[in-house]
């Protein structure tokens, strides 16, 4: 009798454990398609299975944790601002050529961030974990950009790749705080009133 009562005691206790278990990958699944958004699923779709996409999800996040990533200054954000100003006026009157430029100021703009300078499908893996919302826009302007290099793309195809590229820019452009707003920021006595 004593060896029955442990053996449905081991059984109900593997049980709770598998249940936990499927519980906390339920959970992790959701806080991956959650951060993840559109690219979650994309993943999925790729490579054929959710704990396949979940794997790669997670090296991604591991390999960008590593990076260090940081915000422009202000003086730095202004002038990556004014150089896109200045080719989306360029592209008003000679569009040619201002793809290649868009296109390298973006670059440019990474590296300044802290990413490696990788091969595309490397920067838009290392952009999605912190940026998911946008890198659909920066695969959408480098496959138009492929294109244009063959002189495949017309003039409002190299408008729809400045458009996505403005997308993922406008995103990267995140400023540093001043030092004196995250000490304010980070005052007690200024947390406390107002709580």
């Amino acid at each position: 009798m004593d060896t029955n009562l442990i053996l449905i005691g081991v059984v109900i206790l593997l049980l709770l454990l598998a249940a936990l278990w499927l519980q906390m990958r339920k959970k992790d699944s959701q806080a991956l398609e959650k951060r993840f958004g559109p690219e979650y699923d994309r993943a999925v779709d790729e490579l054929g299975s959710r704990p396949k996409a979940e794997a790669e999800l997670r090296a991604r996040q591991k390999r960008v944790e590593q990076l260090h990533i940081v915000p422009l200054a202000p003086a730095d954000a202004r002038q990556f601002g004014e150089s896109w100003r200045a080719l989306q006026s360029r592209f008003v009157d000679n569009p040619k050529g201002v793809l290649v430029d868009a296109d390298e100021l973006v670059r440019e703009l990474m590296q300044k961030r802290g990413y490696p300078m990788g091969d595309f499908d490397r920067r838009a893996a290392d952009i999605s974990v912190d940026h998911p919302s946008v890198v659909d826009h920066y695969r959408a302007a480098h496959d138009i950009a492929l294109r244009d290099r063959h002189g495949d793309v017309d003039t409002e195809g190299m408008r729809q790749a400045l458009i996505h590229l403005r997308a993922l820019f406008a995103e990267l452009l995140e400023v540093e705080e001043p030092q004196s707003a995250r000490e304010h920021s980070q005052d007690p006595k200024r947390m406390e009133t107002q709580s």
